[in-house]
């Protein structure tokens, strides 16, 4: 098991799927189980080092997504939450620090941020987060399939253009029903997702050299 692996596991406790409304009153029922997912430690072995600054930004998302809950869905137009099971923080903040802490990891950038106030940056990365939720359509009887999508800009802040565009897609079926399975199939989707978003952000075109300002 990996090192991300065990924060995982750690962090959330492996327990029943309750798939529902999870619209409980406050004061009744038990607490929200809080789950985090993991950020890329490994990435391709000639992915370049660069001589550029990025600032990520946080992830644009529809307002089912911009919650801390954890989505699901019964049918491709419905959406809906896990009961008493939420993100350790909203989601697009979550995969931003994510992919920040990703960027990182791979030793090959000089740095990276969230907040352009603590570097000048040399370029932005702007997401879009299309889809994140455990679906359990067409067939219900199996465990859910967990969907993640996102779109990736990078923008040049000297001159505001767009470089080059992206977008990126898994999906990684549960092995079972129970919470913690579900979590781990979100942790191998997000993580694919956010490695393609790092390698090829790293590997857009015209960004070898430091832009001049």
């Amino acid at each position: 098991m990996t090192n991300g692996r065990r924060r995982l596991l750690l962090l959330a406790a492996a327990g029943p799927a309750l798939a529902g409304c999870a619209g409980m009153l406050p004061g009744q029922g038990e607490p929200a189980q809080l789950y985090t997912l993991t950020p890329k430690s490994s990435f391709a072995a000639d992915l370049p080092a660069v001589a550029w600054q990025l600032v990520v930004e946080l992830p644009v998302a529809a307002a089912g997504l911009n919650t801390s809950r954890v989505a699901l869905q019964r049918t491709p137009v419905s959406l809906d939450y896990f009961a008493r099971a939420n993100w350790s923080d909203a989601a697009p903040a979550m995969l931003q620090t994510l992919l920040v802490e990703s960027f990182e990891n791979t030793g090959r950038i000089v740095a990276v941020s969230r907040e352009s106030v603590r570097l000048r940056p040399d370029y932005l990365l702007q997401t879009d987060l299309r889809e994140f939720a455990a679906e359990y359509f067409p067939d219900a009887a199996r465990p859910p399939l967990v969907r993640v999508r996102m779109t990736a800009k990078l923008v040049r802040v000297g001159d505001r253009s767009i470089i080059a565009s992206t977008s990126a897609e898994r999906t990684e079926r549960a092995s079972s029903d129970s919470m913690g399975a579900i979590m781990l199939a979100f942790d191998e989707a997000a993580g694919g997702v956010m490695r393609r978003i790092v390698e090829w952000t790293l590997r857009a075109p015209g960004t070898s050299a430091r832009p001049a300002r």
